[in-house]
């Protein structure tokens, strides 16, 4: 058996790991974008680094971009099997990759036609709106905790990741030659005081791990809590400059927190009486996909529902749903809240939002998760004098700020709570992905100290042997 990683490799986004088992068959773990990579995200987005046709089939953790996000595309170039989701993560997953697709053809086509002035050949999206629907159709659910036969000597479960709603580790039970061999890709690891959803569930005992590292040697800012982060953002910015709040934010989990935060400010009668858009489609579905699972609400939250059957609602709250609606947003004159993707700030409506408001000192823009180094929130992180934006120069007048109490990503201390389950004498290799290579060896040691002796931080297109 072997195991080859072809992205998340020594960089955070476009998981895809890919097993091969003795007989020949091969399980590919997620199948996500690249993001956020600067000039050479495409070319990385169209080289999948094995032949889609050659898979027998799929397992994704959870429905985020840089995990699901190039399904579409597998299927289209060749992949003919199933593709395992918990419930959840289909439904996201479903508007998620049509989403994508719409920007990317939205994308090309503003490309296409400067291309067409200097006399470039014309690009494709790498898939369609038409591709992402039909990819839905692949999906096989299956839920947390039930061990599911793939065919025999094949089976695996899904176990709660805690990081979105309807993320999962990956258990993997594989019988060759009446030998059996463990596996445990994690997804994303969530935060065990999450303020939505359920801690990170105990897995079986592992052979073999495959863990995400995106925070593998920080910790989060535990002593100033969300709501009184953005109270502390929304007076200083709406209410004492009298300018607009911009939160780049994930449509998928991050929005939703910052409005279930939003939503405890109003029930302790502490939200500013302002205007809060939402201006993004896919928040907007994504949203209402999250309070149909309330099942994977932690307890605190449950009993918020008790009394509030809306946790992700407050008065002043408006969904941008329309291209018109949201240009409208650039005429607004008043102090607003204005909670938009993509969270990295590298494409979808939010990017015009900076675009139009970064040179106003009276705005500001906060970051509220990771962004990749050459990413636009990357960029923005290390507070230059100017950023280009859509290939223009723009001066950086807006107060520029982060949100580290937000990540849905497990630090390190929840990362070694996770593997706390395991016994580190049995497991007989661990390897990080999902991380920035100079903090995969900061964990790597930190994990050396706590007994896995055997820990490896493989490159991309590396393919190494499981005995």
């Amino acid at each position: 058996m072997k195991i080859a990683f072809h992205g998340a490799a020594r960089t955070v986004t476009g998981s895809k790991h890919l097993l091969t088992l003795s007989n020949g068959k091969k399980i590919l773990l997620d199948c996500g974008m690249f993001q956020g990579m600067g000039a050479e995200t495409d070319s990385l987005n169209r080289v999948f680094g094995f032949d889609p046709s050659s898979i027998d089939y799929m397992i994704l953790s959870h429905a985020h971009v840089d995990h699901c996000g190039l399904i579409p595309k597998l299927i289209k170039d060749g992949y003919k099997g199933k593709v395992f989701a918990t419930p959840a993560t289909k439904d996201l997953a479903a508007v998620l990759m049509e989403d994508s697709a719409g920007i990317q053809e939205s994308d090309i086509k503003f490309e296409n036609k400067r291309r067409g002035l200097v006399g470039l050949p014309y690009l494709q999206p790498l898939y369609t709106t038409e591709d992402a629907l039909a990819a839905v159709d692949h999906f096989v659910t299956v839920d947390y905790d039930q061990w599911h036969t793939i065919e025999p000597g094949l089976e695996f479960c899904y176990t709660d990741a805690g990081h979105i709603i309807g993320s999962a580790a990956v258990n993997l039970k594989i019988t060759e030659n009446g030998k059996v061999t463990r596996i445990m890709f994690s997804g994303d690891v969530g935060r065990y005081r999450d303020i939505i959803l359920k801690s990170p569930a105990v897995f079986p005992q592992a052979d073999y791990i495959i863990i995400e590292s995106t925070y593998g040697n920080s910790l989060h800012d535990e002593h100033n809590p969300t709501p009184d982060a953005l109270l502390q953002w929304i007076t200083h910015t709406c209410l004492e400059k009298k300018g607009k709040l911009i939160l780049p934010a994930f449509s998928v989990g991050r929005t939703q927190e910052i409005l279930y935060a939003l939503n405890q400010l109003e029930l302790e009668n502490r939200l500013p009486a302002l205007e809060y858009f939402v201006d993004s489609p896919l928040s907007v579905k994504a949203t209402q996909i999250v309070k149909s699972y309330p099942r994977y609400f932690n307890s605190r939250i449950q009993k918020v529902i008790q009394n509030d059957e809306d946790p992700f609602g407050f008065r002043g709250l408006k969904f941008i749903k329309t291209v018109d609606e949201s240009k409208l947003l650039n005429y607004y004159k008043g102090p607003c809240v204005i909670i938009s993707a993509s969270g990295m700030a590298e494409a979808g409506r939010v990017k015009h939002h900076i675009s139009n408001n970064i040179e106003n000192s009276r705005n500001s823009i906060v970051l509220t998760g990771y962004c990749e180094p050459n990413s636009l929130g990357g960029r923005l992180k290390l507070h230059p004098k100017e950023v280009n934006i859509f290939g223009q120069p723009h001066e950086v007048n807006a107060e520029i700020g982060e949100m580290r109490s937000m990540s849905a990503h497990g630090d390190y201390d929840d990362l070694s709570q996770f593997l706390a389950c395991q016994d580190p004498r049995q497991v007989k290799k661990l390897f990080l992905v999902h991380g920035e290579y100079p903090v995969q060896v900061d964990f790597k040691n930190r994990l050396v100290r706590k007994g896995f002796l055997d820990v490896e931080i493989p490159d991309r297109h590396y393919e190494v042997g499981l005995t």
